[in-house]
């Protein structure tokens, strides 16, 4: 099977600074698959190596078999991409901006796929508005519009929500999700970390241009071993049997942490023992967030080391 995505020991320099360094990535078609990275990781390089917007330094980057350098056309056509920056041509409607876009890919009579996703994009009453006079919000609706304007099989999408509403939030995942049903490969980027754990397969991490982590969503997860439990008690005092539990106490709330869950039946029974009530109890399970800032702050001791 021919990787929607594969990318084989990608290096980019820009000059004396190394934004990526020996990166090897495959993502199947089909996938939801999510790149995550602290500010400066090289996510947005990435994406720009692989939209043609930036040549490598070094190794290769394949779009559906088809190489972003040498077979850059059919790449092209394969791909569509929704930047973080909000840039858009202020002299044309939203109708129009869309027909141009289908334009450069030589589609015609593309009109009832536009209509298509102005509906699903909540944009039917600004189609006729001109850009200048749009929103944030309103203008990043159209840059996925436009991402998704010629079809393409693998849809990258960069920080798509970044600074954008509730409700378009909601409305452009539902869209995202029906097209990744429909066969269509996602790749996101984010800083929203239950968003990625919410829609994503897979996942990988990035770093200083490395690849620190690469796994399922689940199997990262699970990585980290015991769960939380936190508690608002009466009296207002945790008993000592629990102290060497204790992980923080903050605003009337203990958080303890157990291995297993099974202790959390011992927790209970200390509490009953020492005539403790239980006024409030959340089980706290780790999060992808979690996995991150583990992952993140394990990369950083080790170069310390």
């Amino acid at each position: 099977m021919t990787p929607a995505i594969e990318i084989k020991q990608m290096h980019k320099r820009f000059g004396a600074v190394t934004a990526l360094e020996g990166i090897d990535l495959e993502i199947n078609p089909g996938e939801f698959f999510a790149l995550l990275g602290p500010n400066g990781a090289g996510k947005t390089t990435l994406i720009h190596i692989l939209a043609g917007l930036t040549l490598a330094s070094s190794g290769s980057a394949r779009v559906m078999g088809y190489d972003v350098v040498t077979g850059y056309r059919e790449a092209r056509r394969l791909l569509g991409v929704v930047p973080q920056e909000l840039v858009f041509d202020p002299f044309f409607t939203v109708r129009e901006t869309l027909v141009i876009q289908s334009g450069y890919y030589g589609l015609r009579n593309n009109d009832s796929w536009i209509d298509e996703i102005i509906h699903h994009l909540d944009l039917a009453d600004k189609a006729n508005t001109n850009m200048r006079a749009l929103s944030g919000g309103m203008k990043r609706r159209v840059l996925v519009a436009q991402a998704l304007v010629h079809k393409p099989p693998v849809i990258v999408l960069d920080e798509p929500t970044a600074g954008v509403d509730v409700e378009l939030r909601q409305a452009l995942w539902r869209f995202v999700k029906q097209l990744n049903r429909d066969g269509h490969t996602i790749v996101l980027t984010t800083h929203y970390l239950d968003e990625a754990e919410a829609l994503c397969n897979r996942v990988a991490m990035l770093k200083q241009g490395k690849v620190v982590a690469l796994d399922s969503t689940q199997n990262l997860i699970n990585s980290i071993s015991g769960a939380s439990v936190r508690l608002r008690l009466s009296p207002d005092t945790l008993p000592a049997a629990l102290q060497p539990l204790l992980s923080s106490h903050d605003e009337g709330y203990y958080v303890l942490t157990v291995k297993e869950y099974s202790e959390i039946e011992d927790v209970l029974a200390a509490l009953r023992g020492a005539q403790v009530q239980v006024l409030e109890m959340q089980l706290l399970q780790p999060d992808l967030e979690e996995v991150f800032v583990k992952i993140m702050g394990s990369t950083e001791s080790q170069e310390a080391a």
